[in-house]
């Protein structure tokens, strides 16, 4: 079965198209970084703005990368949540009307399970493993018995860790996106130079919470200490802190699962101080963690397809009544 998908659930119009037997066949990602760093963060309406102008092209492209026309694509996947309902909403429209005009069934994926399953784009991994999710807007640990045994483990209480980081980098002056800003600049600092509180929420929760640390930034740049300070050391142990919690609760979580196989997923896995801890934590801990590549952590389409693919080869379809929505459904 070969697939096409699309993503537009924040501020990347992406397309792609997936075949169960040639695997990933083309992969197109429109960035809307440019437009919205001008504000140091997404704003909605230009981004469902930028996902009307893009998305035909950016579909084209897939298309045409992938040698598929109409005749060859047997399905359309998309994105219909979590998200901006502006964003989804025309991401959804498009993979409707395109379904209809083509006579082609419609799967709408869910965002987060996308994410989860995107290491099987690259590899397989034997379940159940354990799945760390982490973003701008979501931190969240699952474990994934199967294509349909997602459990939701635990989440954020607060801000998301990819929320911590773009609201550090704003308060260290680094522009948007703050992530991969902080990323690069602690790698020149000191992550030892500055403390900074860890949230831990008890020995047995698989819940997290950033608040409290940015709130520590905020006072720390606000003394003579962080303000004499080096930004890079600043970064770089406020990077520690994120990335400690999310490494050890991961692993903890795993061992009360009983579950030897870690995979991470989303955009700041794509973290390179996470990717080393992790693999580093959890090799001494005796279990496999397994990292996509970095092009593959944030949002694209193609893991939109895969899901697709998997979906409509076991039967589960959608009909044009499908709706988008914002808020997750894997939740307390």
């Amino acid at each position: 079965m070969r697939v096409l998908g699309i993503e537009s659930s924040c501020d990347d119009t992406a397309a792609a198209v997936y075949d169960s037997s040639k695997g990933l066949l083309a992969n197109v990602i429109s960035s809307q970084v440019p437009v919205h760093s001008l504000y140091g963060g997404v704003v909605p309406e230009l981004a469902s703005r930028e996902h009307i102008r893009h998305v035909v092209p950016v579909v084209e492209r897939a298309l045409s990368d992938a040698d598929s026309g109409r005749e060859v694509i047997d399905g359309v996947a998309v994105t219909a949540g979590p998200g901006l309902i502006g964003s989804l909403l025309v991401g959804l429209c498009f993979a409707k009307s395109l379904a209809y005009s083509w006579e082609k069934p419609l799967y709408g994926a869910d965002h987060l399970e996308a994410h989860i399953f995107s290491i099987f784009l690259e590899r397989a991994v034997e379940f159940p493993y354990l799945a760390l999710l982490v973003s701008g807007g979501h931190t969240s640990l699952f474990r994934v018995s199967g294509w349909d045994g997602v459990s939701f483990l635990g989440g954020t209480l607060d801000d998301a860790g990819g929320e911590a980081f773009d609201k550090a980098a704003k308060f260290l002056g680094l522009g948007y996106p703050g992530g991969a800003a902080i990323d690069r600049i602690a790698q020149r600092g000191d992550p030892g130079r500055f403390s900074f509180p860890r949230a831990w929420l008890g020995p047995d929760s698989s819940d997290f919470s950033f608040s409290g640390l940015k709130t520590s930034l905020r006072v720390l740049l606000s003394t003579p200490e962080g303000k004499g300070g080096r930004i890079e050391d600043i970064a770089a142990s406020f990077q520690e802190a994120v990335v400690d919690v999310l490494v050890r609760k991961t692993l903890e979580a795993a061992r009360r699962e009983g579950i030897l196989r870690v995979v991470l997923a989303g955009g700041v896995a794509a973290n390179s101080r996470l990717r080393s801890k992790i693999e580093e934590e959890g090799d001494t801990a005796g279990i496999a963690v397994y990292l996509p590549s970095k092009a593959l952590c944030t949002d694209n389409a193609a893991m939109v397809a895969l899901l697709g693919e998997r979906r409509m080869s076991a039967g589960r379809v959608c009909g044009l009544d499908l709706n988008a929505y914002a808020a997750s459904r894997f939740s307390r």
